[in-house]
């Protein structure tokens, strides 16, 4: 039995789980939320595509395409229920504001939770109802993380806002492209807010992943030389990917977006190398975020390879942004603020570490099985799908306790 097993057995009994905890932080709602919503649009998703494979049958009551349904409801659904959890725990640590709890978020969450209903029967509900219950979680989460940023208002922070409101402008062009009040594909509206999506990974990520690398090798290995930042590249790496949402949304010429993906790739390559991940290769919780963070360099460099040279759909660039960057970033952030904000040691159980290998294993299995074996696309497919389901249900399993019950006040170490 290892130092930690005996640890955690040695503890006096846990309370139960109940409302109150789980509703005195943002992050525990909307982090257990997301993982179980991933999974169940998964199922549904894979289960659509096999039974309209065999049969042709239309049976999702979503109104539009269910290709565009789905792909808002990983964004919409699933990535921003992460990123509530994520600002609402974050923002009262960075300005001393008092965290959103109880009635006030059981609100929000139920905002989501309404909208999710909607969307999922939107074929056969009034149009307008459908976008008026989904468009108000956005707004309403904006309010809420606003009034906690003005208590210590810095630049930085409020670039949130900023992301936000764009990502609202973006639900709301999908409801009217798929009312068919917009003359574009609805999947157009969802593209610039998946880029948005990895805009905030390159801001958090910039803030997060050298700074938890420098605290495990401080404690774990003190000789090892630090991750490096320098703050200009900071500003080339973050700067490159906000051009890509702005040529994204306008509609650049290949040649513009395919070169400034291309630089963008080359600067986050060099920032991911500075940050010096290889060390921390024996703490998963670590080394995970850096994975994340690479999926967004092979992203931009499938962005660049796509417009360049027109080799490779540019869908696989899509699918490794969100399957890749967001899926394991999601996993890596919400594992770890899970462990750290309820008292436990920051390390990842087994579980967790085989859930970063499934995430990972299904954006390469949706990334680069359709180019490797293109007539086995259906198998790659239901691969991908699959590991992102036992992914985010390991997930479930090991983090519902953790989220339902109150705080550990004293923190174990192995």
């Amino acid at each position: 039995m290892t130092l930690l097993a005996r640890a955690t057995n040695s503890l006096p009994h846990r309370s139960r789980a109940g409302l109150e905890a789980f509703f005195s932080y943002g992050f525990r709602p909307f982090f257990l939320s997301a993982a179980v919503y991933a999974v169940l649009v998964m199922i549904v998703w894979l289960s659509w595509i096999v039974t309209q494979a065999a049969s042709g049958a239309q049976w999702l009551p979503v109104a539009g395409s269910p290709y565009a349904w789905h792909a808002h409801e990983m964004v919409f659904g699933f990535a921003v229920a992460s990123v509530a959890g994520f600002l609402l725990t974050a923002v009262p640590n960075w300005t001393g504001a008092l965290p959103l709890s109880g009635p006030p978020l059981v609100l929000l969450f139920g905002v989501w939770c309404a909208g999710r209903v909607v969307m999922a029967f939107s074929g056969l509900l009034p149009t307008a109802f459908v976008a008026a219950v989904d468009l108000a979680f956005l707004p309403l989460l904006g309010g809420f993380a606003t009034r906690q940023l003005l208590v210590r208002p810095a630049a930085r922070n409020l670039v949130f806002l900023l992301i936000l409101s764009l990502m609202i402008a973006g639900n709301a062009t999908y409801h009217l492209a798929t009312a068919e009040i917009l003359g574009i594909d609805p999947l157009a509206a969802i593209r610039p807010v998946l880029m948005m999506l990895v805009l905030m990974l390159a801001i958090i990520g910039g803030r997060i992943v050298p700074a938890f690398t420098h605290n495990w090798l401080h404690v774990g290995q003190p000789s090892h030389v630090r991750p490096l930042r320098y703050a200009w590249l900071d500003i080339a790496s973050v700067g490159s990917i906000a051009l890509l949402v702005l040529f994204e949304v306008a509609g650049a010429p290949d040649l513009l977006v395919g070169l400034t993906a291309l630089i963008s790739c080359i600067a986050n390559g060099a920032r991911l190398l500075l940050w010096r991940g290889w060390a921390a290769r024996g703490a998963p919780i670590v080394w995970v975020l850096h994975l994340g963070y690479a999926w967004v360099v092979v992203g931009l460099l499938l962005t660049a390879c796509a417009t360049l040279t027109g080799r490779i759909p540019i869908i696989l660039a899509y699918h490794a942004f969100g399957t890749g960057a967001v899926g394991t970033m999601i996993m890596a952030v919400m594992s770890r603020a899970s462990l750290g904000h309820t008292g436990r040691p920051l390390a990842a159980p087994t579980l967790i570490v085989w859930a970063y290998w499934l995430v990972t294993a299904a954006g390469v299995l949706r990334v680069l099985g359709p180019v490797l074996a293109p007539e086995h696309y259906a198998a790659f497919l239901a691969g991908a799908g699959l590991a992102w389901i036992l992914a985010f249900g390991l997930f479930v399993i090991v983090y519902a306790p953790i989220l339902t019950t109150p705080r550990v006040h004293t923190k174990r170490t192995a």
